[in-house]
């Protein structure tokens, strides 16, 4: 069943979880233009992405913006109960939920969706606790490659490439 919603984390996702500090104290972070193919790929099939991060940083707000990401929670402390609030408002369940995170702080919410991923570089104990590991790291398409295994599974990628051959 696809999901009705697909939470990501971003550092360690979207992101090799480097920060990059210029000498004036600017952090900077690369993200990898694969991924927003999987933000595209989700909205033609209607089912919206929501990003939820412990970091409270407005690189990660612009990059919902360019990907008209709708839901978008930065600083979050609790990701569970964030999720469970997102949830109410979209009327669904967690169970319906598919997430990708690679932390400590994502664990609680990975063990509690209906479908979880982490990606390939995470560490063994986060990765013993998700339904699929990706062979991509992240920061380098992690975050598409869950999403087309999503798609996939669920007999939908195919049909959703097409639309943009």
């Amino acid at each position: 069943m696809l999901p009705k919603l697909v939470i990501t984390d971003i550092d360690g996702v979207w992101t090799d979880g480097g920060m990059y500090y210029t000498a004036e104290g600017d952090v900077m972070k690369r993200f990898s233009v694969k991924d927003g193919w999987g933000v595209i790929f989700l909205r033609e099939l209607d089912i919206p992405v929501a990003i939820m991060t412990g970091e409270d940083t407005q690189i990660v707000r612009k990059r919902a913006d360019k990907l008209k990401i709708n839901y978008c929670y930065l600083g979050v402390k609790d990701k569970v109960a964030q999720a469970e609030e997102l949830c109410r408002e979209l009327g669904i369940s967690l169970g319906e939920v598919a997430f990708i995170g690679d932390d400590l702080n994502d664990l609680p919410l990975l063990r509690l969706v209906g479908y979880s991923a982490s990606p390939g570089n995470t560490l063994e104990y986060i990765k013993r606790e998700v339904k699929y590991v990706t062979t991509a790291h992240g920061g380098y398409g992690a975050f598409r490659e869950f999403v087309e295994k999503l798609l996939a599974d669920n007999g939908r990628l195919q049909t959703v490439i097409e639309r943009f051959l």
